[in-house]
């Protein structure tokens, strides 16, 4: 995967960075309506999952679905790139992606992954073993880094070093295949010295006593990557066929994710049993995340464009990842 290291992303626009505040000033202050009826007719939603926290809301959807005249059959990813990929090939209805997935879909000339809505933010520091010193950015000079090239987080961690002018040649990235429990064992081992990361697994690390949060090196302020950690996505084909049962689906998910915002023990609790972690890892974790999308159209475009000028997309497809983007669905279900 090509990095150019003399890139100079291109400022975010006034009017971009006001019009993305607005929608998401937007969204908070939005209720989620009453629960829509049950469909006429039975319907089956193959619906994609992968077990982190900002996705706990996917906790127990079956059961409300069901009320509605849905069955869920569901299927487990460990990478948003999979998830991807099923909806692609249309082996799954909906599902979590990564939020830079629109991009990559529409460079390969596809149209059939829909994105609906972003699911959290937080901050994104550094998790640095014990005993390794980072500061800041300049520190990372010298360092093994583990990443999950093409990740919504390193596609953060990358985009915050060239904005702030940090050669990405600077440090040594050690990529790592699957999910988070494979960089917790390559610290362990010594592999690394920090990882570019996601929870539940940042706060394992912590907690477990192996490393730390170096909190000057926030990737989540990226202008042109973002702070969304994931999104809601429906094949093109399940979106045109299903569209009633996938409006269900997100009142569903929004609907929990509501009361779990309001009530952090109540999100802590989701969390532990949605990823099999202890409550005294989830519930510092979940401190952390904030749940509710912050993407919209323009924050898509700006992630395509990002892609292209580093080359992660040999096009630009900053207009046709922006059309692949669809919240209609989620402004219906907010009051």
């Amino acid at each position: 995967m090509k990095i150019l290291n003399s890139l100079k992303v291109s400022n975010i626009s006034l009017q971009l960075i006001l019009s993305s505040a607005l929608v998401v000033l937007s969204q908070t202050a939005q209720a989620i309506g009453p629960m829509p009826a049950p469909l006429a007719q039975h319907e089956t939603l193959s619906i994609g999952f992968v077990k982190v926290g900002h996705l706990s809301p996917m906790l127990n959807i079956e059961e409300d679905l069901k009320k509605m005249n849905i069955e869920v059959k569901r299927t487990e990813f460990v990478r948003y790139a999979d998830a991807r990929t099923a909806l692609l090939s249309n082996s799954v209805d909906v599902s979590a992606v990564g939020p830079g997935d629109l991009a990559i879909a529409a460079a390969q000339g596809s149209k059939n992954l829909i994105g609906l809505s972003g699911v959290g933010s937080s901050a994104k520091d550094l998790v640095v073993k014990k005993g390794v010193v980072i500061n800041d950015f300049k520190d990372i000079a010298g360092k093994k880094i583990g990443i999950a090239p093409g990740s919504a987080v390193w596609f953060q961690f990358a985009m915050t070093l060239i904005e702030k002018g940090v050669p990405y040649s600077s440090f040594t990235p050690v990529n790592i295949q699957g999910g988070g429990t494979a960089f917790l064992q390559a610290m362990k081992r010594g592999d690394i010295d920090a990882m570019v990361l996601w929870e539940p697994f940042e706060s394992q690390a912590v907690s477990e006593g192996m490393a730390y949060f170096a909190t000057n090196t926030d990737y989540s302020k990226s202008k042109s990557a973002g702070a969304e950690l994931g999104m809601l996505a429906a094949s093109r084909d399940a979106y045109t066929n299903k569209k009633e049962a996938i409006k269900r689906f997100l009142w569903v998910y929004m609907n929990a994710e509501e009361q779990m915002i309001k009530n952090n023990d109540l999100f802590a609790d989701a969390y532990a049993k949605y990823t099999g972690l202890p409550l005294s890892t989830t519930k510092d974790s979940a401190k952390i995340i904030k749940l509710g999308g912050v993407l919209n159209k323009e924050q898509v475009q700006s992630l395509a464009e990002a892609a292209f000028k580093q080359g992660i997309v040999q096009k630009d497809v900053a207009q046709e990842a922006g059309a692949l983007y669809d919240d209609s669905l989620v402004k219906e279900i907010k009051r």
